[in-house]
């Protein structure tokens, strides 16, 4: 009896293998791993986008609930304001990076390979059908023209070629060479979309950055001549596909520091400042500057171990509180290791001496990273005596102020720093 058993076993191990197999090979119209296909060359007759969402505002969306007794207990009756997937007319021509589009056809089942203006992309074979292909474009594909334009989709049975166009995405900024900027200077914007930029301006005011150079990734401007902005967001112009005029605005923000009270600019303390420093060498030396033709920075020197102070005074008429001061800007050069300076002020809490980092708030942290330029702007408190602890009240302890420092405790195993300043203002 057993060996009857085991036979039987063997018999139906093999039939499942057998259909298993069968399910996988290629059918006999051209499909593979299952997939019905036609046997002849593919065409392809449009590509679709996938869905489009669209927000109804009038539409009511009705919910009920019931007690465990099976009785109606609530009725609530509010608006829709999320987006409801609705029917349109979804024939492209064109494709925006990262989304999902549908090729209708013929002989679309054995599909291998799906290439565009010449980059093999990836899709899941097992959402074909022999009338549809689903594809989305990666952020590999080239757009920057000029380019095949092309779709070119290949089956077991041949290949077939489409006129499809990739759109550049809207300008997008991943580095900066500064986020000041005034009369004169030159920004460096590092990112990608910018080959098809054709004008820049200052959102806040309009005035127009004349376009030096640019490629794709990088986007060279020369600031406006003149500006009544305090701190403005880019605004570009650019094309994209049949709109020459799309616009779009950068996330960053940048200051103007002709309309800021600069403590430190143009390679020289600005507004009666001057170095308050606890060691040297120390103050505006030459060498190391951050600023857009600068040939000085602010060399702050702070000795192994040490608990010390480097900043810079103003005696005389010094700095009053203003309400419309929103920030106080630097960018400062850090050492051969990762610090943490706590911003020091004779009018704030602790005064301008050796507040200790456990004891400091968090506006007065800063940490530096070694060896690289890093920008901080730091917002300062809406009103003299703010408590928040992310807002630094320069004047908490009175108007006006005319110190301004930065401490570093020192702890065993430290190494000899120097840091570097540059571009220090306060903003409006």
């Amino acid at each position: 009896m057993k060996k009857i058993l085991e036979l039987k076993n063997c018999f139906l191990l093999a039939g499942l293998l057998a259909i298993t197999f069968a399910s996988c090979k290629k059918d006999n119209a051209g499909g593979i791993n299952g997939t019905p296909g036609g046997s002849g060359p593919p065409t392809i007759t449009s590509v679709h986008t996938i869905e489009k969402g669209v927000v109804d505002s009038m539409l009511q969306v009705v919910t009920v609930a019931y007690n465990s007794s099976g009785v109606l207990d609530t009725t609530n009756s509010y608006y829709n304001y999320g987006p409801q997937v609705t029917a349109f007319d979804s024939t492209t021509t064109t494709g925006n990076l990262g989304n999902y589009y549908v090729i209708f056809g013929t002989n679309l089942g054995s599909t291998t390979k799906i290439a565009i203006n010449g980059i093999s992309i990836y899709f899941n074979r097992a959402l074909n059908s022999d009338n549809t292909v689903i594809f989305s474009i990666p952020s590999t594909i080239p757009y920057v023209q000029p380019q095949p334009n092309t779709i070119v989709l290949t089956t077991l049975h041949g290949t077939v070629t489409y006129k499809f166009t990739v759109l550049p995405p809207s300008p997008i900024i991943l580095g900066v060479s500064d986020y000041d900027f005034w009369s004169g200077s030159q920004l460096t914007l590092v990112g990608k979309g910018f080959a098809s930029v054709s004008s820049v301006k200052l959102r806040a005011t309009g005035d127009p950055l004349t376009i030096v150079t640019q490629n794709d990734s990088t986007l060279v401007l020369n600031a406006p001549a003149t500006s009544t902005a305090t701190e403005s967001t880019l605004l570009f112009t650019y094309t994209s596909g049949a709109n020459a005029n799309a616009q779009t605005a950068s996330t960053a923000t940048f200051n103007d520091l002709d309309n800021a009270y600069n403590i430190y600019f143009k390679s020289s303390f600005q507004n009666s400042w001057g170095d308050n420093s606890w060691s040297g060498p120390s103050g505006s030396q030459p060498g190391n500057p951050h600023e857009y033709g600068g040939s000085k920075s602010i060399e702050a020197t702070y000795p192994a171990g040490a608990w010390q102070i480097e900043g810079w005074a103003n005696y005389y008429p010094s700095i009053a509180y203003d309400p419309s001061y929103k920030y106080l800007s630097f960018w400062v050069k850090g050492g051969v290791a990762k610090h943490t300076l706590v911003l020091v002020g004779n009018q704030m809490a602790g005064g301008y001496g050796q507040v200790q980092n456990m004891n400091a708030y968090a506006a007065q942290l800063v940490t530096v990273p070694p060896g690289v330029w890093t920008y901080f702007k730091i917002p300062l408190s809406p009103s003299q005596t703010s408590t928040n602890p992310n807002f630094l009240a320069f004047w908490n302890n009175g108007s006006p102020a005319s110190q301004l420092g930065f401490f570093l405790q020192g702890m065993s195993g430290d190494v000899n720093e120097t840091m570097y300043f540059d571009e220090v203002a306060f903003l409006k």
